[in-house]
């Protein structure tokens, strides 16, 4: 196999490819043992690959701590570009093979809980019967964590979400570098027991109208939104229930244990109950959907066709 080689510049020695995978495994699982698993080589080979790379650089990558390893100085520096590299070459291979005439390949998809039950779906049909030859496997993530997996190489597209003015937003700082793209905007809908005073109103209610509810709150991000909405109203929710289940939430509200406040998305992916009334909010409040993936990551075939069907999807689901 011959081994792709990056050259530096000056007296600097070549660094290969396949080092630079093996040192961002290293630092990603922590051990020697865990990223062969993960790369699908022998502990002895990823070893080896080690030793050579330090042997070229003059300089130690790894170094021994306990029973275990960390990155040196030196290994961080090459763990910092091999998701980059690695997406480059992907990127490069993928441009070949569409010369070629070649539509296979994989994607690595990640995407948020509600997503699973409608985004996804979606998206896995439109590619299955568009490009049926490109593999997509699947993970489900609230968004911090689906942005670190893209950041990390674990992921090849990502789909998330983000709330205005969210103070801790995974598309800021943790997005640096990354690419991100605006799917469409999610609507956040009241959800009140059937029997409320309020579940037949015509007009939009304003959350202020619910100061007095139960409320029932939803992952830690979507909590903090609300608290934050309702903060804006000049009220603090009492939330007496917490739950990241549509499903559950739904069976909470029917029960007239609490009412909630869902994203569109969410409520879709449970579907309307005949116990619970779905209102809009005064004040428009919605989410806005992401694709998140690496720089020039579209320029790889696969990851291309998968972010069209997923813009395409996006707008009719």
């Amino acid at each position: 196999m011959i081994e792709d080689m990056i050259h530096l510049p000056g007296e600097n020695p070549d660094i290969g490819a396949n080092a630079l995978r093996v040192v961002g495994a290293v630092h990603e699982f922590g051990s020697i043992t865990a990223a062969a698993a993960a790369l699908g080589y022998s502990q002895p080979a990823v070893s080896q690959q080690l030793k050579r790379l330090e042997k070229r650089l003059g300089l130690a990558v790894v170094e021994r701590v306990g029973r275990g390893v960390r990155l040196t100085e030196a290994g961080l520096v090459l763990a910092r570009h091999a998701v980059t590299v690695a997406t480059a070459l992907d990127a490069a291979r993928g441009e070949i093979a569409e010369l070629q005439g070649l539509r296979t390949g994989l994607v690595r998809l990640v995407a948020f809980p509600s997503a699973s039950a409608t985004l996804v779906p979606s998206l896995l049909a439109r590619m299955k019967q568009q490009h049926a030859q490109i593999s997509i496997t699947y993970l489900e993530a609230e968004p911090p964590e689906a942005v670190a997996a893209v950041r990390e190489n674990r992921a090849d597209l990502a789909i998330t979400f983000s709330y205005p003015g969210d103070r801790v937003d995974p598309h800021r700082e943790s997005a640096q570098g990354l690419r991100v793209a605006t799917l469409r905007r999610d609507e956040m809908m009241l959800v009140l027991p059937a029997g409320h005073p309020l579940a037949g109103a015509a007009a939009p209610i304003d959350l202020g109208d619910l100061a007095d509810e139960n409320w029932v709150a939803g992952c830690p991000r979507c909590r903090g939104h609300l608290l934050d909405l309702c903060d804006r109203r000049g009220f603090a929710p009492r939330i007496s229930y917490e739950t990241d289940n549509a499903a559950a939430v739904f069976g909470l509200v029917e029960a007239g244990i609490g009412v909630a406040l869902l994203p569109a998305l969410a409520i879709e992916s449970v579907g309307r109950r005949a116990g619970a009334s779905i209102r809009a909010t005064s004040g428009q409040d919605h989410r806005t959907l992401h694709a998140v993936t690496a720089a020039g990551a579209e320029r790889v075939p696969a990851l291309a066709a998968a972010l069209r069907a997923l813009v395409a999807i996006s707008s009719v689901v």
